[in-house]
């Protein structure tokens, strides 16, 4: 899942969503270091636009090759070591409208943030934060009491997802309300 950086309030579309962190510069001609924050590394590619730092500079990538596991990238306009120093730990954005579709029953962070949910006719809380565990991730359920519920994305307990009524409808098992 991609994560939200930035956008317009949690319950509806960012604006940006982070791809990447900017590291090290590599060599004389400009290259920099990229850590991957996304699921589709094999996105980043030439020709992307993408947007750098908190003022969302737009750039244009040049090239990609892999090093480990980073990236190292060029930018359009970017051809000295001391260009590319000055963006060394920036932030990595693409625009969140221009994200391809993902297959039937798969979302993106931002667009489980901030859900409501329910079991039954219950309001539990909204969604707060996604915990990414490895095996799946885990949604944070901010209670109306002040409490967290901690919910894991299987399908034993999330039975829906309604993005146009910003909502998810959950079964609770046996030893999760707490």
């Amino acid at each position: 899942m991609e994560k939200s950086q930035t956008g317009s309030g949690v319950l509806e579309e960012p604006v940006f969503v982070l791809i990447g962190r900017l590291q090290r510069v590599h060599g004389i001609d400009g290259e920099i270091a990229m850590r991957v924050l996304t699921d589709f590394p094999q996105r980043i590619r030439h020709g992307k636009q993408v947007f750098i730092g908190e003022a969302h500079r737009q750039m244009i990538i040049e090239s990609v090759r892999p090093k480990a596991e980073l990236l190292l990238l060029t930018f359009k306009g970017i051809t000295t070591r001391e260009a590319a120093q000055e963006l060394t730990n920036l932030e990595v954005f693409v625009e969140a409208r221009n994200l391809p579709k993902l297959p039937e029953g798969k979302y993106y962070h931002h667009q489980i943030l901030g859900l409501q949910v329910y079991e039954g006719e219950e309001l539990l809380g909204q969604i707060s934060e996604i915990i990414e565990t490895g095996a799946n991730d885990v949604f944070v359920i901010h209670q109306t009491s002040g409490k967290d519920l901690l919910i894991p994305n299987i399908p034993e307990v999330v039975l829906a997802v309604e993005l146009e009524e910003k909502r998810m409808l959950v079964h609770l098992l046996e030893g999760l309300r707490g």
